[in-house]
């Protein structure tokens, strides 16, 4: 079910508070991201909503009238970075008495963090949850008009998702769409589905309509987001919105991410294979080699089904690209479980992998588990880990030596400006030297060296 961005107010209704608050100018805004491409997806749609509201982008805050913190809690670390900018907002909020300070996401769902804040920083004046992104005009209305704080941490399962929130992208070349939200899977470790609550599924046609919309502007790729997109249950498959996603006209990649492998099948593997727009790659989140583990994470896979489902990918996709996720010192991880994460990887041979040490988060119930691993065999378990995949990364890599790769241009490289950088359909980074292109094109790099987390060459032929 969808509502409306926000069925009783509309942000053009306060555009007058908004402009009134410099004698009639633009006031600015910063927006600040903690997390992953949800969080980042979820802050586009926030800058959308001020800049609807008259608001406009700031270099500084001082120039701000408008400061939000778009939250994460996936991380523990997450939590007392934070509390570290709130601590450094006061100043601002001092200096400027016009400065409103919103605090939203995942974190204000999780017990306790809100009413920290409302505790000890008394100058956050919104703060609402990551479901609650369309109320953001009514919630500025009441601290402009009323001179007080403004919560909204309502949660109801029942509610589904808005849709027409406005959006400003953060890049003219790619751009986020949510198919769904929230996650059913409860994994231990993750706080997840306690934060954003169980799947919902974006109609179809609203993603749709929403890809069409971004085609228009010049958007090339779209990545699909959701916590396990392969379960999304629309009225239509997964792989069903995969070929319909690959159909429309001026979208030239599709990506999506993440997918969980308990919900992967052939029919999602042909899609990706049968559908030209839909990138040759997959991320699939192993976290453990070890059966074991695996079954006190409630992963509801074994690694003998996880490997079956790469066998059948690399058979119907020879060249495809493959990513994971891997977490170490899972509580009561032995060094023998270790040993299995590791074999996996040289079973495997992904392209790349995130790689993370497991840090307990409060609410889960990994967080009451026994057996927690020493951070000193954490981290020397990490450190190995790290090598093995690097090493196989860079051989990957080399691998690719003496091919052609089509890249889609994204511009100069941040590393060093005299190159220009993309990414190819297998979600490799290539930074290349050429006579200069506006981003947004497709080129034929011929690959002339490899680095273990980028690939290097020369033009071969604009497409």
């Amino acid at each position: 079910m969808a509502i409306m961005s926000d069925e009783r107010y509309e942000s053009g209704k306060y555009a007058g508070y908004v402009n009134n608050i410099n004698a009639g100018g633009h006031p600015g805004y910063m927006v600040k991201t903690f997390g992953c491409q949800m969080n980042e997806s979820d802050s586009e749609k926030l800058a959308g909503w001020l800049e609807a509201m008259g608001y406009r982008p700031a270099v500084t805050e001082e120039d701000c009238s408008f400061i939000i913190f778009n939250t994460c809690c996936v991380r523990e670390s997450a939590e007392q970075r934070l509390f570290g900018h709130l601590g450094e907002m006061k100043k601002y909020k001092t200096a400027n008495k016009d400065l409103v300070l919103a605090v939203c996401g995942c974190m204000m769902q999780q017990e306790g963090v809100a009413e920290k804040i409302r505790r000890s920083y008394p100058y956050a004046d919104i703060i609402f949850g990551a479901n609650s992104m369309h109320k953001l005009p009514r919630l500025l209305h009441e601290v402009l008009t009323q001179r007080r704080r403004a919560v909204d941490l309502e949660d109801d399962p029942a509610q589904g998702i808005a849709e027409g929130m406005p959006a400003v992208r953060s890049s003219g070349i790619s751009a986020y769409v949510p198919i769904m939200h929230g996650c059913d899977n409860f994994c231990t470790y993750c706080i997840v589905p306690y934060v954003r609550g169980r799947e919902k599924s974006r109609d179809p046609k609203d993603i749709l309509d929403e890809m069409r919309g971004l085609a228009g502007e010049g958007i090339k790729e779209i990545t699909l987001l959701g916590q396990n997109v392969n379960s999304y249950d629309g009225g239509i498959s997964f792989a069903g919105l995969l070929r319909k996603a690959g159909g429309i006209d001026g979208i030239e990649r599709v990506r999506f991410m993440t997918s969980h492998p308990k919900d992967i099948g052939r029919d999602i593997l042909e899609a990706i294979h049968d559908t030209d727009a839909v990138c040759n790659h997959l991320h699939l989140p192993l976290q453990s080699g070890s059966d074991r583990i695996l079954g006190l994470m409630n992963r509801n896979y074994s690694r003998d089904s996880y490997f079956a489902i790469l066998d059948m990918a690399r058979e119907i996709m020879p060249g495809i690209g493959l990513s994971t996720d891997i977490i170490v010192g899972f509580p009561g991880e032995t060094e023998e479980d270790f040993q299995d994460t590791m074999d996996a990887l040289e079973r495997v041979r992904f392209d790349f992998a995130f790689t993370f040490i497991y840090s307990r988060r409060k609410g889960t119930p990994a967080a009451e588990m026994p057996g927690e691993v020493p951070d000193g065999i954490k981290h020397d378990r990490f450190d190995r880990m790290l090598g093995v995949q690097n090493r196989i990364t860079l051989e990957r890599n080399k691998a690719s030596i003496g091919t052609v790769e089509t890249v889609l241009v994204e511009g100069t490289s941040r590393t060093d400006p005299s190159m220009m950088t993309g990414r190819t359909g297998s979600n490799k980074i290539v930074n290349f030297r050429t006579g200069g292109t506006k981003a947004g094109g497709f080129a034929e790099i011929l690959i002339t060296d490899a680095r273990t987390w980028h690939l290097e060459g020369e033009l071969y032929r604009w497409k």
